[in-house]
């Protein structure tokens, strides 16, 4: 039998009192008067602690409706690394709190996946949308019908839905507040012909970053284009960016993906890095602290994520998704600093 869990230990955890922890789990909270959403974070934290676990260990009831099931993720694809790096930490979360976790991968060329949403209604206790995975019918197809659903780093400003994003904000403030203290100027935003009309919000918070600072000149963009089988960038695109009259002195480079080609393209061209050109990531990737050079990036705070999500999703489906509150939460990546920005 695991540890006790006591009301009180929820209760410090929370800053609440032991009573009001007491009549939530002894289902009174209505009747006193307690907030819906103080009571979905003390079930939360009660499920999270083990609270549950160690009453059907006891062969004891739970005077508070539980509502298990699976809950289902759609990812726009299996191929972008914050999937795979986020998903045993969303694992991990569903696991605290008795509740299973399937992923689902939306084909955007397959005509029979808006026949499938009501197929998800019957199979899923709720769902979490993920990025391009949240498009307009599926959000609205979902939220007409009220069924329990959360997105994950996709906002839509129109709707007031539950989100979980990196604040992306935030942290290109950081970076360019980094790169700006180690006294570049030229600053060359990288990204790809494919990925370059969903990197615009990302392109136009670095140039307002930029602009506040009046030691920087104006950043340039460039998309780059890939020649041959191996999809390598075309060399021609940046020997005209690393010579007067703009010679780049740092690239910041938006995919984690494209950090490795652009690499390769550097070390073929026999440019430095750092010395000749600086190298910064808005996402980690794989490897990159042992690349050559340790690439320095921002680093999306999954356990923190994935705990939210986790959180708000059961919400959702203990109040059959007419929960009151919707709640839009930005969490701060950190800034994971390396020698290809030229600090170490």
């Amino acid at each position: 039998m695991g540890k006790k869990v006591k009301n009180k230990d929820i209760a410090e955890r929370l800053g609440v009192s032991s009573t009001l922890v007491s009549l939530v789990l002894n289902n009174k909270a209505d009747q006193h008067g307690i907030r819906k959403d103080t009571q979905e974070k003390v079930l939360a934290l009660a499920r999270q602690m083990g609270y549950f676990e160690l009453l059907k260990e006891r062969n004891e009831i739970s005077p508070v409706e539980e509502k298990p099931g699976v809950i289902g993720m759609i990812v726009p694809t299996l191929h972008d690394p914050f999937i795979y790096e986020i998903t045993p930490f969303l694992q991990k979360a569903f696991a605290s709190i008795g509740v299973g976790f399937s992923i689902i991968t939306k084909d955007p060329d397959d005509g029979r996946y808006n026949r499938l949403v009501g197929a998800f209604k019957k199979f899923y206790s709720g769902l979490i949308l993920v990025g391009e995975a949240a498009d307009d019918y599926t959000v609205r197809s979902l939220r007409s019908s009220g069924y329990p659903f959360v997105l994950l780093e996709k906002s839509v400003r129109v709707l007031r839905l539950n989100t979980v994003c990196t604040d992306m904000a935030e942290g290109i403030r950081r970076v360019i507040d980094h790169v700006g203290k180690l006294g570049y100027t030229n600053i060359l935003i990288a990204t790809d012909k494919e990925s370059a009309s969903r990197d615009k919000s990302s392109i136009e918070l670095i140039k307002a970053a930029v602009d506040e600072k009046p030691s920087m000149n104006k950043p340039l963009t460039i998309e780059f284009e890939y020649i041959g089988s191996g999809n390598e960038i075309d060399p021609l695109q940046i020997e005209k960016l690393m010579r007067p009259p703009f010679r780049a002195d740092v690239m910041i480079v938006l995919h984690s993906e494209l950090v490795y080609k652009v690499m390769t393209l550097l070390r073929k061209k026999k440019l430095r890095v750092p010395q000749d050109i600086a190298i910064i990531s808005l996402e980690e990737g794989i490897g990159f602290d042992l690349l050559y050079s340790p690439v320095t990036c921002l680093r999306k705070p999954l356990t923190g994520m994935a705990l939210k999500v986790a959180n708000m999703i059961w919400t959702e489906v203990k109040n059959s998704g007419k929960s009151k509150y919707k709640r839009q939460v930005n969490i701060m990546p950190e800034l994971i600093v390396r020698n290809s920005c030229g600090t170490i």
